[in-house]
């Protein structure tokens, strides 16, 4: 069988670059590396893979940093999620992110031969603390985003609304980003919706039937290691991503 792209591109920030699927020489890998190794397993030929994702990005600076370096790949396949960043800000204008979402959307559909996929994240508010506000935004962007783009040809992922990504299975120990469980979990949703196989030894459907894990607690401890942490970025101005590069800036073979 051949795969129906040879040259992918993932834009993005955390949830692209693979945050919380740690591999064990500290590289993350990610739903976006599950793709790629689904796609090459679907392909005759070798194809090309490139994560311009950077964590802790926010909508606009994935925008002005990433765009315009993908389409110089001339890839016929791009992924992108954003926003997920803006929404965990005390203050954010959803109809803001929606409308430069389609922006780029409407920049990148310019490029002759290129297929869009728009991903919404995977819904992390059950876990996590103030969870309820980060839900109700989640779930407006989410619904603004899928309906702005519904009669477009890009493919629409809404991990948001897979149910059974908010199992507790599925999240690093931050809780705020997915594991490696949860990253073939989106990869393999990706992977449904552009009708491309998903190889059966990753287990998806098999961890899907499994029994659910316990509730979550959110410990002394984890409010030290993790939401600190997190709180003393947002007073200082600086995040995670800082003085970061993307992870594969150009297009690669798939190992």
């Amino acid at each position: 069988m051949s795969a129906p792209f040879s040259r992918y591109v993932a834009l993005g920030d955390s949830f692209t670059e693979g945050v919380g699927d740690e591999l064990p020489d500290g590289r993350v890998r990610g739903w976006a590396d599950f793709v790629a190794l689904g796609l090459q397993a679907a392909a005759d030929e070798p194809i090309g893979y490139a994560n311009l994702a950077i964590r802790g990005r926010k909508l606009g600076p994935i925008i002005t940093e990433q765009l315009e370096p993908a389409l110089a790949l001339n890839p016929d396949l791009m992924t992108f999620n954003g926003g997920g960043n803006d929404i965990m800000r005390p203050r954010v204008t959803i109809s803001w992110v929606v409308d430069e979402t389609v922006k780029l959307v409407g920049r990148a559909l310019q490029l002759d031969g290129l297929h869009m996929v728009v991903l919404a994240g995977a819904n992390p508010s059950r876990h996590l603390p103030m969870g309820g506000l980060m839900q109700r935004r989640g779930d407006l962007l989410a619904d603004a985003v899928l309906t702005a783009l519904r009669d477009t040809p890009v493919t629409l992922v809404n991990n948001w609304a897979d149910e059974t990504l908010t199992d507790i299975r599925y999240w690093s120990v931050d809780k705020l980003h997915l594991n490696a469980l949860g990253h073939a979990r989106v990869a393999s949703n990706v992977l449904t919706a552009l009708g491309v196989p998903v190889p059966e030894e990753w287990g998806v459907e098999e961890v899907a039937d499994a029994v659910g894990g316990p509730r979550s607690r959110n410990t002394a401890a984890y409010y030290r290691e993790f939401v600190l942490p997190w709180i003393g970025r947002r007073v200082t101005g600086r995040s995670s991503g800082d003085g970061r590069a993307a992870k594969r800036a150009t297009l690669l073979p798939i190992d």
